[in-house]
């Protein structure tokens, strides 16, 4: 916690409404990157199996991103829909409010749910029995091309399926945990393959939070990161998505603060906030970190 220099969520939302009435400074954005440049850890070589072995990808810098054009809140667009897709235990219903919790403070845009919608709807060309795990998956285009877009109310920055059923985009795929266009301004992820949260609440939750963050980072154009070890860097396996980290890097940081007119001091306090009541010791250190660094000598 950070004390009297902390802000409520409420605050930060109030700030955020505030600074969106006007265009973001550049120039102040990219002072506050420099700022927690030297805090960035680099990107491993790859592993064999990793994702930048199979997906060799230029990345994105943010002058890159900001001559992209890309979805972001503007005064039309200005909330995150998510839509439960199939049935929700308790817990289950628990973790989509606390990733819902995150998103809000990560990009400063309010989340809303929409009414759930059962899976019965689901026809069979967009379903399957795993090969080998024989376990149902729903076709990721279906949702993301059928279901979703008539579904998106007319003020969405971002709609997204959250759903318990594991998810396959298509031939020569065996899984994906989530998938988002960066076009359609629509998503879906899935809690399938994320473990037990009965059993392993705290590394469920890390998970959830990570696809959610990265697949909500795709909606507003922002690509894959090569720039250093971040939140928006590909993923081939679990493993290789626990090694990396929840929080953006500071060149994938500048398009979050930009696309969303958040401040970054505000923004940051009202994530290690999120990560102190919610057992993520790792990403309250570092938000922290980065907090410490942007508020010294001011």
């Amino acid at each position: 916690m950070l004390g009297a220099g902390a802000v409520t969520l409420a605050t930060f939302l109030f700030a955020h409404r505030h600074a969106a009435e006007k265009a973001p400074n550049v120039l102040a954005i990219r002072a506050a990157a420099y700022k927690i440049e030297l805090l960035q850890k680099p990107l491993p070589r790859p592993g064999p199996h990793d994702w930048l072995t199979s997906h060799p990808e230029p990345g994105q810098t943010f002058d890159q991103y900001l001559a992209s054009n890309p979805n972001r809140p503007t005064a039309a667009r200005t909330a995150i829909y998510i839509l439960p897709l199939g049935s929700f235990s308790p817990t289950q219903r628990r973790l989509v409010d606390r990733t819902a919790d995150l998103v809000t403070r990560f990009y400063g845009v309010p989340v809303k749910t929409l009414e759930p919608l059962d899976l019965t709807g689901i026809p069979e060309r967009a379903r399957r029995v795993h090969p080998i795990t024989r376990a149902p998956q729903i076709l990721t285009g279906f949702v993301l091309d059928e279901i979703l877009p008539p579904r998106r109310p007319k003020d969405a920055v971002a709609t997204i399926a959250f759903t318990t059923s594991d998810l396959w985009p298509g031939e020569g795929w065996n899984f994906v945990f989530g998938e988002a266009s960066l076009t359609n301004r629509v998503g879906v992820w899935s809690l399938a393959r994320y473990g037990d949260p009965e059993k392993d609440a705290a590394l469920v939750l890390r998970r959830t939070l990570s696809v959610a963050t990265h697949e909500i980072g795709h909606m507003l154009g922002i690509e894959h990161c090569t720039a250093h070890a971040c939140g928006m860097n590909g993923s081939n396996s679990l493993e290789e998505s626990d090694r990396g980290p929840l929080p953006f890097c500071s060149e994938c940081e500048q398009k979050v603060w930009w696309a969303c007119h958040v401040d970054p001091v505000a923004r940051y306090a009202s994530l290690i906030d999120f990560a102190a009541t919610n057992d993520l010791p790792r990403e309250a250190a570092e938000w922290k970190a980065r907090w410490e660094a942007l508020t010294s000598g001011r």
